[in-house]
C-alpha cells in the first residue's frame, strides 16, 4: 500500500514539479529498496538514456518534453510532435540506448580503474541490461522504433522474445509491454510495403537501412556481451 501511495503521489507531483519532481520521487522509492547510492546511480543512467532521445528529437526539430520518471516502470520523454518518417523515428529511438550505453560504460570503467566500490559495477550492469532490454525489436520499446526503418514485420520476432522472458521471469511490467505491443503486432502482421498509406513514412534508401541494421546489431551484440561479462563479475564479488 505504501508503494502504491508513492506511485500515485509521483503521478500527481509529477504534474507540479515536472521532470525533476518525478526524478526525486523515483530516487526516494528506489532508495527504500536498494539504498540511496545505487538508486542515485540507476536514476542517473535512466536520465542519460532519456536525454539521448531528447537531444536526438531536438536535433531533428521535434517538439519534445523532458523525461518523466515512474518507479519500477522506467522513464520516457514526451514527444509532443511525432516523427514524420521512419528514419527520424529510428534516429530518435537509437539515440537512447546508444547514449545510455556510454553512461553504463563510464560506470564500468570507473569501477575497473579501482577507484569505485562494487555498487558502481552493479549500476553499470543495470545500465547494460536496461539498454539491452530496450533493444527487443517490438514497439513500444526502442528496438521496435529502430527496426521499423527496416520493416515493421521485424516486430513479430520480438513477440516470442517477450513471451520467453515472461516465462523465465514473470513480471507485471512485461505484461504491460505485451498489452501495449499487441495493437502494433497486429499492424505489423497486416503491413504491406507497397501499401500507398505507408509508402511515404517508410520510404528510405537501401543504404539507410543497411546503416541502421549495422548500428542496431552492433549495439545489440555489444550490450549482450557486456551484460553477460559484468554479471559474471558481480557473481564473483563480495558485497561492497
Amino acid at each position: 500500500m505504501k508503494l502504491l501511495f508513492l506511485l500515485l503521489s509521483g503521478l500527481k507531483l509529477g504534474k507540479v514539479f515536472g521532470s525533476a519532481g518525478t526524478m526525486v520521487i523515483s530516487l526516494a522509492v528506489y532508495a527504500l529498496f536498494y539504498g540511496w547510492r545505487y538508486a542515485a546511480g540507476f536514476i542517473a543512467l535512466l536520465f542519460v538514456h532519456e536525454m539521448g532521445h531528447y537531444l536526438a528529437a531536438r536535433q531533428r526539430g521535434l517538439n519534445v518534453g523532458l523525461p518523466t520518471f515512474i518507479p519500477f516502470v522506467g522513464a520516457w520523454i514526451e514527444l509532443k510532435e511525432q516523427p514524420h518518417d521512419a528514419e527520424t523515428e529510428a534516429y530518435v529511438g537509437l539515440a537512447g540506448p546508444l547514449v545510455g550505453t556510454l553512461g553504463a560504460l563510464a560506470c564500468y570503467w570507473l569501477w575497473r580503474s579501482g577507484g569505485a566500490p562494487n555498487w558502481v559495477l552493479a549500476v553499470a550492469y543495470s545500465g547494460f541490461f536496461l539498454n539491452l532490454f530496450n533493444l527487443i525489436p517490438i514497439s513500444p520499446l526502442d528496438g521496435g522504433r529502430i527496426t521499423a526503418v527496416l520493416s515493421p514485420k521485424i516486430w513479430l520476432l520480438g513477440a516470442p522474445i517477450l513471451v520467453g522472458l515472461f516465462v523465465m521471469s514473470p513480471s507485471p511490467m512485461l505484461l504491460v509491454i505485451g498489452l501495449l505491443a499487441a495493437p502494433q503486432l497486429m499492424a505489423a502482421w497486416r503491413f504491406r510495403a507497397d501499401d500507398p498509406a505507408h509508402a511515404a513514412y517508410y520510404s528510405v534508401s537501401g543504404e539507410t537501412r543497411v546503416t541502421y541494421a549495422a548500428a542496431y546489431l552492433g549495439l545489440l551484440g555489444f550490450l549482450a556481451l557486456m551484460t553477460h561479462s559484468v554479471y559474471q563479475l558481480l557473481e564473483g564479488l563480495q558485497p561492497g
